[in-house]
């Protein structure tokens, strides 16, 4: 069998975010390669040429949607490997109608994420935000916003079974919390426990836990998911987490509930993005607030080993690891 061609579709700056050495030569074990030369995304006509003789390629963030214009001469193409998380951007009909497998590197994402959001919790249950500024400003254990806590004993909900969501809940036991409640209706009690969870509707889960952390998808349902009517459930103290996305959030709602100075929250992620300079989530003292860092930011070639894999797999007759479909769009982020 002749060696597959693949093209590398996204621009310098992400193949050194994404690829590295290694990467590279896996990928040339088995496959002839073309690359985008240029240090910026390419126009659609680029992409189709590119695309013109590829049997596979490597898609990532900043590459437009391949659409049926792109991929009128792209005769040969059979599989496109993500090498970033959402993969709807890059996809449409036209690339369904064609049959062309598809795979996504969010699962290595979701790692860096829920690693994150569990720093998080031990950050903001042990007030290190607040007395990081207190401790600068002369005082010590004397803070007049109440004691460092621990996450031991502590209920967490987790609202969506997702790649991140099922990380978090994976990780939780190592801190000894005392139930994790998950909130997510496509995700049944059975499973649930599999996880290590108990499955809990929105309400319940705002209700009862300490911290509660969100990673639902961006679907039209999901839409300001966290409003006024369930964050008001939450217990006073409680610590709310979104490294999700701020789509899922009704920011006024939230921001409303954070003057109250009852809750406090960490947010890496804003509707929208970046915040305003005058939001208020700017300057609320009981905010952590940062600029979508969460995932990974810089040294990301575990996202590019996991694309170079997955063609590999797919050249050699192996099954894909993390395909998407386009039935799972509906449900996915």
């Amino acid at each position: 069998m002749n060696r597959p061609h693949v093209a590398v579709l996204i621009d310098t700056t992400i193949q050194r975010r994404v690829l590295d050495n290694a990467s590279w030569e896996a990928l040339r074990a088995f496959a002839d390669v073309r690359r985008n030369p240029h240090n910026r995304p390419l126009v659609a006509e680029e992409l189709a040429a590119l695309l013109a003789d590829a049997d596979g390629a490597i898609s990532g963030w900043g590459v437009g949607r391949l659409d049926e214009g792109v991929l009128a001469g792209a005769d040969r193409l059979r599989i496109v490997a993500h090498s970033a998380g959402s993969v709807k951007p890059i996809v449409s009909e036209a690339l369904w109608a064609r049959d062309i497998r598809v795979t996504s590197a969010a699962a290595g994402i979701a790692q860096d994420v829920a690693r994150t959001t569990v720093a998080l919790m031990q950050i903001a249950i042990k007030r290190i935000w607040q007395y990081a500024r207190w401790t600068r400003q002369g005082g010590w254990r004397d803070a007049p916003f109440g004691p460092a806590d621990e996450l031991t004993g502590k209920t967490v909900g987790v609202i969506a079974a997702s790649h991140v969501g099922r990380n978090v809940i994976a990780l939780l036991p190592h801190f000894a919390v005392g139930r994790v409640l998950l909130g997510d209706p496509y995700v049944s009690a059975e499973r649930a426990a599999q996880l290590g969870a108990t499955k809990a509707d929105l309400d319940t889960l705002m209700s009862e836990s300490d911290i509660v952390t969100c990673h639902a998808p961006t679907t039209a349902e999901t839409r300001h998911l966290i409003n006024a009517g369930n964050l008001r459930l939450l217990k006073n103290g409680a610590i709310f987490i979104n490294t999700s996305r701020g789509w899922l959030v009704d920011e006024v709602a939230l921001i409303a509930e954070l003057r109250t100075g009852r809750i406090f929250a960490c947010l890496d992620v804003t509707d929208p993005e970046p915040p305003s300079v005058d939001s208020e989530l700017r300057r609320l003292d009981n905010v952590i607030l940062t600029p979508h860092i969460s995932g990974c930011v810089t040294q990301c070639h575990h996202l590019g080993r996991m694309a170079v894999e997955e063609l590999r797999r797919y050249f050699a007759g192996e099954p894909l690891v993390h395909e998407v479909t386009a039935e799972m769009l509906s449900r996915i982020g």
